[in-house]
């Protein structure tokens, strides 16, 4: 009990020295100072008076959504007495395997920087940058050679990492259970059992009702969704993170999405945020990065070869530049396993006073990284405004599934979800695949690395989406990639080869899939 007492205590602290730093406790302090020249606000009871002015003209509430949106990224509960790097992750091997991996891309960036003769950053001429000045909302028409630059890596790469992977404490001769040694991952990590995914996921019962799926619930579809809607409404009228994130479990109605994710990220679009958003965009102007180059590969070899995305090819640039720069970014790495990368200034290598963050914002971009964005753009259509969704959903979610570590939303524990899900209800599918040497996880690995995005149709990624912010979690994806399998386990049972697994008509194509099909007739039936 004084153990709980202290923990809470240390995150409230933590909370509050954050919550110190940021514009909302210049305005909440402003706004104190301001009402004192209130008549209702009274010297003996100054504290109570001011409380009840909070509460009353809102700033309350925006102050308990400041604290909801820290405590969703708030690190796991840790001993008090660990050391920093514990917050980041608590096993060695995994620091260790992150760390190697780090400087295996500083190391295909620095390589591809010297080939080409290119510096890792340089200052524009005045001319270069008037020309970027003027052509950017119509950075897509640009059609600069790029042949000769190559993503860093792609999922692939990083899934041999994973797969690799080994606890030192486990010898070689140590037994094996038969399921972990039948998965491609085998490092001992735990992930939920199924009482406990029911636990989790229950508002995807199949008794309760969800937007977007049809099921067998006693309210026909049409009455749910318009006392949805008119929920919705509410909630957003009330302007409360936690009841939206608790609403869009059961999905999110098309019109209100925007809006919902908007509050549950706490997301706002204060003047400054513009203005910020402006600074970014003026040091892209100003300097010219080697990872521009690989963003506008990416781009052209992701989003504009989609269908549904090559529309926003400009937007991808403008948001994927300014992140580029973003040095907010880097306190992510207070609890991210991965480091951000160093540079030296020229001729000072290794010395520690001139060592700087390569990019700015610590984050180096791999193949597909601009589909974290691309589905965003459906939603929103002012740039600053594109630009927070997307850096707030990669510090909450999507930098898990580039960085190894033992989190319960991390990559590696969606994989060992994924495999033990299909091990354990589909086994005759899982030995068969296996045995013609097509190991489900080197299928649905690339699904999981992009949390869908250019997989699955637009409309049906966003449902998926409202599930990822709802839950506060990545797991839903490992359940999905599972379920997908499970709906294709009679074609798939016949394939002869990997190739044969992937072909169009089985797995390759799940744009032509509705989570209606995948998740309510076959994909979660052991669920519920």
């Amino acid at each position: 009990m004084l153990q709980e007492e202290s923990d809470l205590s240390l995150i409230i602290a933590q909370i509050v020295q954050k919550l110190k730093g940021s514009n909302l406790y210049s305005q909440l302090e402003r706004q104190a100072w301001a009402s004192l020249q209130r008549p209702e606000i009274k010297l003996e009871s100054l504290k109570e008076d001011i409380k009840e002015f909070f509460k009353i003209s809102g700033w309350e509430k925006k102050l308990q959504n400041a604290v909801y949106s820290e405590l969703s990224v708030f690190p796991l509960p840790s001993h008090p007495a660990a050391p920093p790097e514990h917050l980041k992750e608590p096993l060695v091997y995994m620091r260790k395997a992150q760390g190697s991996w780090e400087k295996r891309i500083l190391k295909s960036l620095n390589s591809m920087c010297t080939e080409l003769s290119i510096p890792l950053a340089r200052k524009r001429p005045a001319g270069e940058q008037k020309e970027l000045l003027n052509k950017w909302n119509e950075m897509g028409t640009d059609e600069p050679d790029l042949s000769l630059f190559r993503p860093v890596y792609a999922p692939k790469d990083f899934l041999e990492v994973l797969i690799n992977l080994r606890n030192p404490n486990y010898e070689n001769g140590d037994s094996l259970s038969f399921r972990t040694h039948l998965g491609l991952i085998q490092v001992p990590l735990k992930v939920k059992d199924i009482p406990e995914l029911k636990e989790c996921f229950v508002e995807l019962g199949l008794n309760i009702g969800q937007l977007g799926i049809d099921d067998s619930t006693q309210v026909p579809p049409e009455l749910f969704e318009n006392e949805h809607v008119r929920i919705g409404q509410k909630v957003l009228a009330e302007q409360d993170s936690a009841a939206a994130q608790q609403y869009i479990r059961q999905g999110s109605p098309t019109a209100l999405r925007a809006e919902l994710w908007a509050l549950i990220l706490n997301i706002s679009s204060q003047p400054e945020d513009v203005l910020y958003y402006e600074q970014l965009k003026t040091n892209v102007i100003q300097h010219d990065l080697l990872v521009d180059s690989l963003i506008y590969k990416d781009v052209k070899l992701t989003a504009s070869n989609d269908d549904y995305y090559f529309v926003f090819e400009d937007y991808l640039y403008q948001v994927l530049l300014c992140f580029s720069r973003d040095t907010s970014v880097l306190s992510h790495f207070a609890f991210n396993s991965a480091s951000p990368p160093k540079s030296y200034i020229r001729g000072k290598l290794g010395l520690e006073e001139y060592a700087v963050f390569y990019p700015p914002n610590g984050v180096i971009p791999f193949h597909g990284f601009s589909m974290y964005v691309a589905p965003l753009c459906f939603l929103y259509h002012e740039p600053s405004k594109l630009y927070q969704i997307f850096r707030e959903m990669y510090v909450r979610f999507f930098f898990r599934l580039h960085s190894i570590s033992s989190h319960p939303s991390g990559i590696v524990s969606l994989c060992l979800l994924f495999e033990t899900l299909l091990q354990t209800y589909l086994p005759q599918l899982f030995y068969h695949l296996r045995e013609i040497g097509a190991q489900p996880l080197r299928i649905s690995f690339k699904w999981m690395v992009r949390a869908f995005s250019g997989y699955l149709a637009t409309d049906q990624l966003l449902l998926l989406w409202d599930r990822i912010l709802g839950y506060n979690s990545l797991e839903i994806l490992a359940v999905l990639a599972a379920a997908v399998f499970a709906f294709r386990a009679v074609n798939l049972m016949e394939v002869t080869s990997l190739a044969a697994a992937e072909k169009k008509n089985h797995l390759r194509e799940l744009k032509s899939m509705y989570l209606d099909d995948i998740v309510k007739i076959h994909g979660l039936f052991w669920l519920f």
